[in-house]
Protein backbone atom coordinates (compact mmCIF):
# COMPACT_ATOMS: atom_id res chain seq x y z
CA UNK A 1 0.00 0.00 0.00
CA UNK A 2 0.89 3.84 -0.42
CA UNK A 3 3.35 5.09 2.35
CA UNK A 4 0.92 6.72 4.86
CA UNK A 5 2.34 10.52 4.31
CA UNK A 6 1.87 10.32 1.15
CA UNK A 7 -1.71 8.78 1.37
CA UNK A 8 -2.41 11.81 3.49
CA UNK A 9 -0.70 14.14 0.81
CA UNK A 10 -2.80 12.74 -1.86
CA UNK A 11 -6.19 13.31 0.31
CA UNK A 12 -5.13 16.95 1.00
CA UNK A 13 -4.68 17.36 -2.41
CA UNK A 14 -7.88 15.69 -3.44
CA UNK A 15 -9.69 17.89 -0.89
CA UNK A 16 -7.93 21.30 -1.93
CA UNK A 17 -9.35 19.97 -5.96
CA UNK A 18 -12.55 19.94 -4.66
CA UNK A 19 -12.50 23.41 -2.09
CA UNK A 20 -10.17 25.72 -4.42
CA UNK A 21 -8.67 24.17 -7.34
CA UNK A 22 -4.87 22.78 -7.78
CA UNK A 23 -1.80 24.63 -8.81
CA UNK A 24 -0.68 22.78 -12.43
CA UNK A 25 2.06 21.72 -9.79
CA UNK A 26 0.32 20.38 -7.56
CA UNK A 27 -2.26 18.81 -10.35
CA UNK A 28 1.01 16.79 -11.16
CA UNK A 29 1.88 16.15 -7.46
CA UNK A 30 -1.76 14.55 -7.70
CA UNK A 31 -1.50 12.56 -10.68
CA UNK A 32 1.65 11.06 -9.50
CA UNK A 33 0.66 10.30 -6.13
CA UNK A 34 -2.48 8.50 -8.12
CA UNK A 35 -0.45 6.37 -10.40
CA UNK A 36 1.22 4.78 -7.28
CA UNK A 37 -1.40 4.54 -5.52
CA UNK A 38 -3.05 2.33 -8.32
CA UNK A 39 -0.24 0.53 -9.20
CA UNK A 40 0.36 -0.81 -5.83
CA UNK A 41 -3.08 -1.57 -5.47
CA UNK A 42 -3.11 -3.41 -8.61
CA UNK A 43 -0.06 -5.11 -7.78
CA UNK A 44 -1.71 -6.09 -4.33
CA UNK A 45 -4.79 -7.36 -5.69
CA UNK A 46 -3.05 -9.63 -8.17
CA UNK A 47 -1.69 -11.34 -4.94
CA UNK A 48 -4.16 -11.90 -3.15
CA UNK A 49 -6.30 -13.12 -6.45
CA UNK A 50 -3.00 -15.46 -7.36
CA UNK A 51 -3.14 -16.71 -3.86
CA UNK A 52 -6.57 -17.79 -3.86
CA UNK A 53 -8.25 -21.24 -3.51
CA UNK A 54 -11.58 -21.58 -4.73
CA UNK A 55 -14.16 -24.18 -3.44
CA UNK A 56 -17.69 -24.96 -4.67
CA UNK A 57 -20.12 -26.17 -1.62
CA UNK A 58 -19.89 -29.42 -2.39
CA UNK A 59 -15.94 -29.26 -1.60
CA UNK A 60 -14.60 -29.44 -5.14
CA UNK A 61 -11.64 -26.89 -6.25
CA UNK A 62 -13.08 -25.17 -9.04
CA UNK A 63 -10.03 -22.29 -8.90
CA UNK A 64 -9.76 -21.01 -13.07
CA UNK A 65 -6.94 -22.57 -14.70
CA UNK A 66 -5.19 -19.80 -15.45
CA UNK A 67 -4.49 -18.84 -11.85
CA UNK A 68 -3.84 -22.71 -10.97
CA UNK A 69 -1.17 -22.47 -13.46
CA UNK A 70 0.13 -18.88 -12.39
CA UNK A 71 0.42 -20.79 -8.46
CA UNK A 72 2.16 -23.70 -9.82
CA UNK A 73 4.88 -21.55 -11.46
CA UNK A 74 5.27 -19.85 -8.40
CA UNK A 75 5.26 -23.02 -6.27
CA UNK A 76 2.22 -22.20 -4.24
CA UNK A 77 0.36 -24.91 -5.62
CA UNK A 78 1.03 -28.49 -5.98
CA UNK A 79 -0.54 -31.19 -8.73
Amino acid sequence: MLEEHKMKRLNELSQKKKESGLTEEEGKEQTGLRAEYLSNFRNSFKKTIENTKIIDPEGNDVTPDKVKEIQRQNNIREE
